[in-house]
């Protein structure tokens, strides 16, 4: 392992180990307006709001926040503002890159470039950050991917990111059946075709659906308690949520369900208004699968058992409509104590802390059952007790620091610096598949809608061995954080920050370009410069450690500024200045 790379975790380690500590925080949820008069939000308070909420926080947008009022209202507000705000759409622009005629030869594939791109532009520059945020780290529990089946079907992944935008404020019930019916998971984990059991043969329904659907996307392997922690047997084991029996009576719901076509027949014909896309990209990609009833199983349905579920017995009648034994089965599943603790979890894990403390778990999952007005599965309420929580905006310093945060994922690293710095190309795209060797993925270790696995990048459970796994916490993020992945994202930083700038002159059109023009005014003056780009990208010189400040300006100092033609030796600093701090501990971790 590189020196760099050592000490870069090293340093992690015991900054997520700091953040990860014991509970804590008040026992009810969010911030209220209690009509107490409380100072105005700092501009370091208003940057960790921001980095739990979009793509990176921006001086422009911690400004906007700050002036919508104290924490009493300004959150609120905030959050209000950005739900109303129109969703941002990835199928559109795979829709119109679609040649017209197709011509001989054409790569379908490649119109994944072109969703990424979509992504890219919709993270970096589109208004609705939050719906972005929420459908990013549904995203990351509810995975598809084009890498596998759904390489030629660019339509679906497009789709199927944007049915999670959509519904980012809405029902987790809806949500779950809306997945369920996608075309893309269909494919993904090959429910699409699932037929049932043919008498005298090996033939019987698919697995795979009925298990990730419970394993990843509601309930998990064991049964929980209201905060998260394990619900134990008598012999102090956990004890499973489901066995074989219910896999394969879930599996026996899910079976007759096929791409959508205009008529009912078992073969049929690809529906589309635009006959160029027929039959690769054919509407039925983007239509909720379609039930041909003499493929269901008619057969009873075993399901989840627990107190207080939907079907007390347990079990969905013989000879039903495979409409209705969806319904049942989902309802099922949705009413299951597990869910609301589950997903709050990981949501909290993917928004705000690596390890929220089992009370902050509890406050989310109690939103999850009852939003207040008797609703369960609220996300909207999940969302806004999330960031409002006082563990959320609890001070990132003090006590408090013993309990919030986590490793920005390489994405996120990436999106913010180039939100802070209004970075641009020069055809007016984002360029996003030229500006990486190899694909985002092979930079930083992800890209939208290309998990290696139905597991995402890193599971939420994954505690790097030593200290962190010693104390008992966890670190997803760093289930990436390779030494290959941290000398390419390193790498990649110190191209952005010397030669990626509004002073280049050799870029290709579609390049992304970050405007220093504020820093290299400042160039000269090793600390202004430093405070600077910390003021830009940590919210504020203060959160940048003295070790970290000392390195900069040390090194910034070593290229001396002539009096005669500087613009080399200024724009030097000013990659050293910026490379350092956002490749920085500080800067990789979110407080």
């Amino acid at each position: 392992m590189s020196a760099f790379l050592q000490r870069f975790l090293v340093v992690i380690a015991a900054a997520v180990l700091a953040s990860c500590g014991g509970g804590g925080g008040s026992s009810s949820g969010g911030s209220s307006n209690t009509g107490v008069s409380t100072p105005p939000i700092s501009k370091v308070e208003a940057f960790r709001f921001l980095n739990q909420s979009t793509f990176g926080a921006t001086e422009a947008e911690a400004s906007r926040l700050i002036a919508l009022g104290d924490s009493n209202t300004a959150y609120t507000r905030w959050i209000d503002a950005q739900i109303a705000k129109p969703v941002s759409l990835l199928l559109p622009a795979v829709e119109i890159a679609y040649p017209n005629p197709v011509p001989t030869g054409f790569v379908v594939g490649s119109l994944n470039a072109v969703r990424l791109e979509s992504w890219f532009n919709n993270v970096v520059y589109g208004e609705d950050q939050l719906r972005q945020r929420v459908a990013f780290a549904l995203s990351e529990i509810m995975v598809v991917s084009q890498v596998g089946a759904l390489l030629n079907l660019p339509n679906a992944t497009a789709d199927f990111h944007d049915m999670l935008a959509r519904n980012a404020f809405g029902n987790y019930r809806n949500l779950l059946e809306e997945v369920t019916l996608h075309p893309a998971m269909g494919v993904y984990l090959s429910m699409l075709g699932n037929q049932k059991t043919v008498a005298g043969t090996n033939l019987r329904p698919d697995e795979n659906y009925a298990r990730e659907m419970m394993q990843l996307f509601s309930i998990g392997l064991v049964e929980l308690n209201i905060d998260g922690s394990n619900r134990l047997d008598a012999s102090g084991q956990p004890i499973p949520t489901y066995n074989q029996d219910i896999i394969e009576g879930f599996a026996r719901v899910f079976t007759g369900w096929k791409w959508a076509c205009a008529s009912t027949v078992t073969s049929c014909t690809f529906a589309t208004t635009r006959p160029q896309l027929a039959p690769v990209a054919g509407y039925n990609q983007v239509k909720p699968m379609q039930l041909f009833a003499d493929q269901h199983e008619s057969g009873t349905k075993r399901v989840l058992g627990y107190s207080g579920a939907t079907l007390a017995s347990a079990t969905i009648p013989a000879n039903q409509p495979g409409a209705q034994d969806l319904k049942d089965a989902l309802d099922n599943v949705f009413n299951h104590p597990n869910v609301g603790p589950f997903i709050s979890r990981q949501l909290i894990q993917k928004l705000v802390t690596s390890n929220p403390s089992p009370a902050y778990v509890q406050r989310v999952a109690e939103k999850f059952n009852n939003d207040g007005s008797g609703r369960r599965g609220n996300l909207e309420a999940v969302v806004r007790a999330i960031l409002l929580d006082s563990e959320a905006r609890g001070a990132a310093t003090g006590t408090q620091a013993s309990y919030a945060g986590k490793l920005k994922e390489p994405l996120l690293r990436l999106t913010q610096l180039w939100r802070a710095y209004n970075a641009r190309s020069a055809s007016g795209k984002i360029g996003a598949a030229r500006n990486f060797a190899g694909g985002a993925s092979a930079v930083f270790g992800q890209a939208q809608g290309s998990s290696p696995s139905v597991f995402n990048f890193f599971s939420p459970f994954f505690a790097p061995s030593g200290e962190i796994a010693d104390a008992g916490r966890v670190a997803p993020e760093m289930q990436i954080a390779t030494e290959y992945a941290n000398t390419q994202i390193a790498n990649f930083f110190w191209v952005q920050a010397l030669t990626r700038t509004q002073l280049a002159t050799t870029l290709n059109a579609d390049d992304m370009f970050i405007n220093t023009t504020d820093e290299m005014a400042l160039a000269a003056d090793s600390e202004a410069l430093v405070n600077r780009v910390a003021e830009k990208l940590l919210g504020g010189s203060t959160q940048m450690s003295t070790a970290l400040k000392a390195e900069a300006k040390a090194q910034i100092e070593r290229t001396v500024v002539p009096a005669t033609n500087p613009t080399t030796a200024l724009a030097t600093r000013t990659a050293d200045a910026i490379y350092l701090i956002v490749t920085s501990p500080e800067f990789a971790l979110q407080r």
